[in-house]
């Protein structure tokens, strides 16, 4: 099912061959360090992994393929298992694709999935302070910093994750 909640980003199901493309973007060092994934992993490896977590996802985790022109170029996860809250994570690939505003695109997509198609009322994100960018996107979107969360590691640098906030009626009321 494909949802267009933006103009120029489309959140769709992921399909078992959107194991490839993400599984691409895992050949790329600098992207696995970014994006906080594991290194060294072979290519069958990433693939089979990415074919595993399509086919059964954990029943905690909504993830969706974020789409320009129909080419995948991200994906959206609401996680948590509460109701009416959930944790929003984004990820834009490959690195090729950074740096042109489709992080705060497809983070926003999330933001309206999450509270038009899944009826939330609140979603929660965390960034690691030493990564600007991603910090920048969530206060872009108009969340509230609530609080320092765990100390984290961001290509070498020790930090600690920013916590952001935004409820169903900041959204409406066009926060977002």
């Amino acid at each position: 099912m494909r949802y267009d909640l933006s103009p120029e980003v489309q959140l769709r199901s992921l399909v078992a061959a959107d194991a490839v493309v993400f599984a691409a973007w895992g050949k790329d060092r600098v992207f696995c360090e970014h994006a906080d994934w594991s290194l060294g992993t072979s290519a069958a490896g990433r693939r089979n992994w990415w074919r595993a977590m399509i086919a059964e996802p954990p029943p905690d985790l909504i993830r969706r393929a974020a789409c320009v022109s129909g080419e995948v170029v991200g994906y959206i996860d609401l996680h948590g298992s509460e109701p009416d809250r959930r944790e929003l994570g984004y990820l834009i690939g490959g690195r090729d694709r950074w740096g042109r505003g489709l992080g705060t695109l497809v983070a926003r997509a999330g933001l309206a999935y999450g509270f038009e198609v899944l009826g939330l009322q609140t979603i929660w994100a965390e960034a690691v302070d030493a990564n600007a960018a991603s910090v920048a996107i969530l206060r872009r979107l108009g969340m509230r910093e609530t609080g320092l969360g765990a100390e984290a590691e961001f290509l070498g640098i020790r930090s600690c994750y920013r916590q952001f906030e935004l409820s169903e009626a900041e959204f409406a009321a066009g926060s977002a």
